[in-house]
């Protein structure tokens, strides 16, 4: 948001000359077909021992980035400092997906067979390494230490994605996915009954640590778990509301097809995959929107098959999650959250996995949030989480990246779950012991709870986000089964409709956001936007009128860079990080330019009073913005790198901690140690940190919530008694207090000489005791140093 002169400056340094020369004004630019933020050694957090001390030395993760060319990909890392880095840079022929594969998890029994060629890039291209197959069905994988083809997967049919995690490496294909293991690249285990989807992502599946979510062809009752999508005889007023709009519009898009086929034109866009795909959707039996996680861990090995026959070994949940086919979904960081979205992009769902060792048909999945978007049709291509999982952002393929609110365990977001720096408990302590549940109980036993559909009846008495209601009865069954509150167990908690906060539209000409003169170039052609936040976004050319009317975008939550662009004199302190309630967001548009936006939520400005409960709104603002797009001028990067390459770095740090956490000896590890028992020694140091990695992954409810512990009811004043010689107890409802004149000294209430009483079994410590001021107290704050806390209980 430039100033009129600035503007005017910027016109007639970058138009006019070439006005002069004849020359076109705009650098020649590649044209980029994908986008994508990664996940790999360089910034994983929990193995990455450099990051380990995150606290201690503000030591914060790269940004990643790979960006794919209609000739060719690029990858670029944007440290905490702002100064983008090119890590790689290759004209290869078109790439369709590729992946930096991170170190294999290791253990006694099983040995990297490629450690001293790591780290991996992975590559689908138009043109194999064999060069006979047809194009993109095979999977290259390079070394990026040596240079060379260390393992080439080839495929009958064209490969859609990539993905990878520690454990194994999977590639996906029509209606199929084959996974490989990551230390021998053997095939584990493969799927071949996935649910077609017409794009942009022909197979939609989610990765997360361990589990493989994928969009199955049919609902296998035995293998049902408890939950789902919610259907209609669940959903609160709104969702109603929203449902039917839903319906009338559907059937508009309906008609609209319907006339299309029979006036014989086609939909501008549509590709001839996608025809046959809906026609053989319609001949076929298949039902859409079915979900299935598998655990790529315990799934057995060969073909994985959800049927009436098989067991459910490795299945972890199967449940209905649309009515419409899948379309893109993605894991939470911790893997418990799994955002879904459908082909008409209408709504997005947000599932919480609760699963049982026994059997998939024993876990349950509480459908959380209805994220809603809006009314009209849209594909999505990106879904990011924040790493506390309390934003989620969708960004469709018309370039627009929606920013919603959520709680990793439900209930309604407001002031109290999404102000505060850190993540709150679903209960606020006045809510846990001023007895609401009990009060709320009564109420939906009497009026119908939350499925009714009159409006203010559905939500809670002071709107809490307070869930999981048993009735009576209910709690009755459950501790007579000796089952005090299991999640998996009826009722499941209420549903959430959240409607963004934020939507940002890329814009579509590069200059509305950047310029690659005057004073602001820094880095890689990096620069900040010196602008104040501003509730009113500029007015921005809508993207979708452009050819095709698609954008490739992705977005990422990371700690703020902009900070380091407007003081580039100054340290970064510690706490500079903590300021943001919100880590920023950056989002890459199909231009190369990336673009960081700060967020800052606030209480609604039309609500009458602020308090917990009060629903937010969002202030976005553009803060920096770095030009990352390649030129046919730009030199490659290929490898091998040197040693001190950031890729090869990150690699061996891993690799290291890896081999540490397995209790082997690293290769060319310095001294001569040659007994397994002197590296025990070493590998016990580090057992702290795997038990923390540990117990990361982990979420369990062991026990219910503390009944109301005493002192929390409102009954209860906290009140101080001076240490003056005498001890002076007083009570809000002492005669004393009534007594006394202006002079407001207290009277002794009992006398007793301090030389009898033991001070220490009282536990009075005047000394180190200052109390907070408290309202309602008859004495000013000036009496109060040095005088301890007694309890009093009025009632």
């Amino acid at each position: 948001e430039q100033s009129y002169m600035e503007s005017v400056v910027t016109f007639l340094q970058d138009v006019v000359p070439q006005a002069y020369s004849g020359t076109p004004p705009a650098e020649e630019k590649e044209k980029i077909v994908w986008v994508r933020f990664e996940n790999a050694d360089l910034n994983d957090t929990s193995r990455n021992m450099e990051f380990h001390e995150i606290h201690s030395t503000g030591n914060e993760p790269p940004l990643l980035l790979m960006i794919g060319y209609s000739d060719g990909m690029q990858v670029w890392s944007i440290p905490i400092s702002g100064e983008a880095q090119e890590l790689f840079s290759a004209r290869h022929g078109p790439v369709r997906a590729a992946r930096i594969l991170p170190a294999p998890q290791i253990s006694a029994q099983k040995c990297d067979n490629f450690s001293e060629k790591r780290p991996l890039l992975g590559v689908c291209k138009s043109i194999g390494s064999s060069g006979t197959s047809p194009p993109y069905c095979c999977v290259d994988l390079c070394s990026l230490r040596t240079g060379e083809m260390v393992k080439s997967i080839q495929f009958k049919t064209p490969i859609y994605d990539l993905h990878c995690n520690k454990r194994i490496l999977v590639v996906v294909l029509q209606e199929k996915i084959a996974a490989f293991d990551s230390c021998t690249f053997t095939k584990k285990f493969f799927v071949t009954s996935c649910y077609p989807c017409p794009g942009p992502n022909m197979n939609p599946i989610a990765l997360g640590s361990r589990w493989l979510a994928y969009a199955e062809n049919k609902l296998i009752r035995c293998h049902q778990s408890r939950g789902g999508a919610c259907g209609d005889n669940i959903q609160s007023y709104t969702a109603t509301v929203i449902s039917a709009a839903k319906t009338i519009k559907t059937g508009l898009t309906m008609v609209g097809k319907v006339v299309t086929q029979l006036t014989g034109t086609l939909p501008s866009g549509a590709t001839e995959e996608e025809i046959l795909a809906h026609s053989n959707i319609r001949r076929s039996p298949l039902v859409p929107g079915i979900i299935t996680i598998i655990d790529t861990e315990t799934v057995a090995e060969g073909q994985v098959l959800v049927s009436e026959d098989s067991d459910s070994d490795g299945i972890v949940a199967h449940f209905p999650a649309h009515e419409k086919p899948i379309c893109c979904m993605a894991f939470n960081p911790s893997g418990m959250l799994l955002v879904t979205t459908d082909t008409l992009g209408h709504d997005f769902h947000v599932f919480q996995i609760l699963t049982h060792p026994w059997s998939s048909s024993q876990s349950a999945v509480h459908h959380l949030y209805t994220l809603h978007r809006g009314e009209t049709e849209a594909k999505v291509q990106d879904i990011s989480f924040s790493h506390d999982c309390r934003w989620v952002v969708v960004s469709t393929l018309r370039g627009t990246s929606h920013v919603f609110p959520i709680n990793p365990y439900g209930g309604q977001p407001c002031v109290r779950t999404h102000m505060s720096p850190r993540v709150v408990n679903r209960m606020s302590r006045f809510q846990k012991s001023a007895g609401l549940e009990e009060i709320e109980q009564e109420l939906t036993s009497k009026q119908g709870g939350r499925c009714s559909p009159v409006p203010g009846l559905s939500s809670s008495p002071s709107g809490s986000p307070l869930h999981g209601k048993l009735n009576s009865q209910d709690t009755y069954n459950n501790f007579t089964n000796n089952n005090p509150g299991n999640p998996r167990l009826l009722p499941l908690p209420s549903l959430t409709v959240v409607l963004p906060l934020a939507q940002i539209k890329q814009p579509m000409t590069l200059g509305t956001i950047t310029k690659r003169t005057g004073p602001y170039l820094f880095g890689a052609g990096c620069f900040s936007i010196k602008a104040p936040c501003k509730s009113k976004p500029a007015p921005q050319i809508s993207p979708s009128k452009s050819v095709g009317g698609e954008f490739c975008v992705a977005a990422v939550f990371g700690s703020s860079r902009s900070w380091f662009a407007n003081n580039p004199g100054l340290k970064r302190e510690k706490d500079q990080s903590k300021q943001f309630v919100v880590e920023s967001l950056y989002i890459i548009s199909c231009y190369g330019s990336l673009v960081e936006h700060v967020l800052e939520p606030r209480p609604l400005s039309t609500a009458p009073k602020i308090s917990d409960d009060t629903p937010l709104e969002m202030v976005t603002c553009p803060r920096a913005s770095w030009t990352l797009v390649r030129t046919p001028q730009w030199n490659e990067l290929q490898p091998p790198f040197n040693a001190n390459h950031p890729l090869l770095l990150a690699a061996d740090a891993v690799q290291y901690y890896q081999y540490l956490l397995a209790g082997l000896v690293p290769p060319g590890s310095p001294g001569p140690i040659t007994r397994h028992e002197s590296y025990d020694s070493l590998a016990s140091d580090h057992s702290g940190q795997e038990d923390e990695e540990w117990l990361s992954q982990v979420e369990i409810v062991t026990h219910t919530g503390p009944h109301r512990r005493l002192w929390m009811g409102p009954q209860f004043q906290f009140k101080t008694i001076h240490p003056s010689g005498q001890t002076t107890v007083i009570s809000s409802s002492s005669s004393v207090l009534q007594s006394h004149g202006p002079s407001d000294t207290p009277q002794p209430l009992l006398d007793f000489d301090t030389d009898d009483l033991d001070l220490n079994s009282l536990r009075i410590q005047p000394v180190h005791s200052e109390p907070v001021s408290m309202p309602g107290s008859s004495r000013p704050v000036s009496d109060r140093r040095g005088v301890s806390t007694v309890i009093d209980a009025t009632s």
